[in-house]
């Protein structure tokens, strides 16, 4: 395959590259395969075109530096169990980001993004370590958007306003796209801890309790 994607400043992470999360869900979008596994190699550079090549193991680039490489992935971990809506809500009044947060304008989780701008997810912790937040679904949700909205959920369960984390391999399925303008549930688990790697699970559901997408991830602890 031979394409090209470029990320616009709205959909950051950190302030100077892009939203691990939506920039894999950009990736898969250009892919057949029902779930797809982004490894990113380098922060993703904002307002430039990457080039998308590549069979079985995609490749994509900023010219000659690699930024990232997909394969056809699989999503076997059990889902995450959900609480209901209110208990989200009210945890998500204590989510950590508000006080301390190592990228404040994240597209997805930062509280510094306006209505209509950001995603504007705040995953706070329940008792036993699970994240859960509550997303309105923008209007015009893209598949990317859903993608964005399993990456950082999943980061909060390390306790990012202690030990920032980025992001390093995403895989994902959405398996049906959330209805513009309602609630969804989004849930977090941790699964595994070594060293500066985190595992993590997250899962999407509506309010009907149906999973509408999943996934696992990889975060990395980063040095500030």
């Amino acid at each position: 395959m031979n394409a090209s994607i470029t990320l616009d400043q709205r959909f950051c992470g950190p302030p100077d590259s892009g939203n691990g999360g939506y920039t894999s869900g950009l990736i898969a979008g250009h892919l057949a395969w029902p779930a797809v596994t982004v490894t990113l190699r380098t922060p993703p550079p904002l307002g430039r075109p990457l080039t998308i090549t590549g069979g079985d193991t995609v490749e994509v680039r900023d010219g000659e530096v690699l930024v990232a490489e997909a394969v056809e992935g699989s999503v076997t971990a059990e889902v995450v169990p959900a609480v209901s809506l209110d208990e989200a809500r009210a945890v998500g009044d204590s989510y950590p980001g508000f006080t301390k947060h190592p990228f404040p304008t994240c597209f997805t989780c930062g509280p510094e993004r306006a209505e209509g701008d950001g995603l504007r997810i705040f995953p706070g912790r329940i008792p036993d370590g699970r994240t859960a937040a509550v997303w309105r679904v923008p209007a015009a949700v893209t598949a990317p958007m859903v993608w964005a909205a399993l990456d950082c959920p999943g980061g909060w369960v390390n306790e990012l306003e202690v030990t920032p984390r980025l992001l390093g391999r995403l895989t994902g399925q959405v398996r049906q796209m959330p209805q513009p303008g309602t609630d969804c549930l989004v849930m977090g688990r941790l699964d595994a801890s070594e060293g500066r790697k985190a595992k993590v699970t997250t899962t999407l559901y509506d309010t009907a309790g149906t999973v509408l997408a999943q996934a696992t991830a990889v975060w990395i602890s980063i040095a500030r």
